[in-house]
């Protein structure tokens, strides 16, 4: 077993605003962006990007984002101005091809400033709220501020708004052909990180089968060889252990794997038990990667005779 990495304790009160604050942000990502257009009492309009953001409830519709007071000052965003005088917002979703419009959105303007025009975005009116929508988002949720929520005085503090969804907007192409959901390959939405950091959802993803469609034996009943395994990973086990119990392979199925030419020819190149059973291993390995669960549990099997 290796020697373990080192890790650093904090204490975030123990360094300034600004010095945790990279340390934060840096980690817990990436983040969702919401991109918020609001307006104020007098009706001008204000549009900006913030991670701190998720959605909290489906039935009703709830998502919160952030406006934290600035580390440098201590001031309130525009955004939080806006929604105290008129409470309602649009939250846009942002996706790759918009990224740097989206980014320029988040330069420090003065209040009054449309980012619509500074950005270079298309003002659509709203249906159900006075704030205007951003036509080039690939979706929007028209909302109605439920309640703002002070987390501190201090710099750096957040300001929790939440928001029920009266109304969304999804581009057509990127609703799934059964008429439910979203493509996430079409959606290509973009995530914050740290720094000047983004990921780009659609250039990393990748499925993991939901546990909750059936109840997985669990790691503690792997096979002993399995969980010993030095070629077999964390997230390896984890697939693994993903199957309910009556969907193992039987003795039977297994031996008769044994035949199959990807199995047989695997064989035939080790002379030796131990060069057959490592090289079984990192056969199991390799189709349990490509999603072949029930073959890479034969070949892991086998392995252990």
């Amino acid at each position: 077993m290796s020697t373990p990495t080192p890790f650093r304790s904090i204490v975030p009160s123990d360094l300034s605003p600004s010095d945790w604050h990279p340390f934060m942000v840096g980690a817990v990502a990436p983040r969702p962006v919401a991109f918020v257009s609001t307006v104020a009492a007098d009706g001008s309009v204000n549009l900006s990007p913030y991670s701190f953001f998720n959605c909290f409830g489906s039935n009703p519709p709830i998502l919160a984002f952030s406006p934290a007071n600035r580390v440098r000052d201590n001031s309130q965003k525009h955004t939080l101005q806006n929604v105290r005088e008129v409470a309602e917002c649009v939250v846009h979703i942002c996706d790759y091809a918009m990224v740097e419009q989206m980014s320029l959105a988040s330069t420090e303007y003065a209040k009054g400033v449309n980012e619509f025009v500074k950005a270079g975005f298309t003002e659509v009116p709203s249906q159900q709220v006075r704030p205007p929508r951003v036509l080039e988002a690939p979706a929007a949720f028209e909302c109605v501020v439920e309640q703002v929520i002070e987390l501190g005085q201090n710099n750096g503090a957040g300001n929790l708004v939440l928001c029920r969804v009266v109304l969304a907007h999804f581009r057509e192409d990127l609703i799934l052909p059964s008429g439910i959901g979203i493509d996430p390959r079409k959606l290509d939405a973009v995530a914050r990180l740290g720094g000047d950091w983004y990921s780009r959802s659609a250039a990393t993803l990748f499925e993991v089968p939901k546990p909750n469609r059936n109840l997985g034996i669990g790691i503690d009943q792997l096979p002993e060889h399995f969980r010993t395994s030095d070629l077999l990973t964390g997230n390896n086990l984890g697939r693994l252990a993903n199957i309910e119990v009556q969907a193992i392979p039987s003795a039977a199925d297994v031996q008769a794997f044994r035949q199959e030419p990807i199995v047989s020819y695997t064989l035939s190149k080790y002379p030796d038990a131990a060069g057959q059973r490592a090289a079984l291993m990192q056969l199991g390995k390799q189709l349990l990667e490509e999603g072949r669960l029930l073959e890479a549990w034969k070949v892991l099997l086998l392995a252990a005779e």
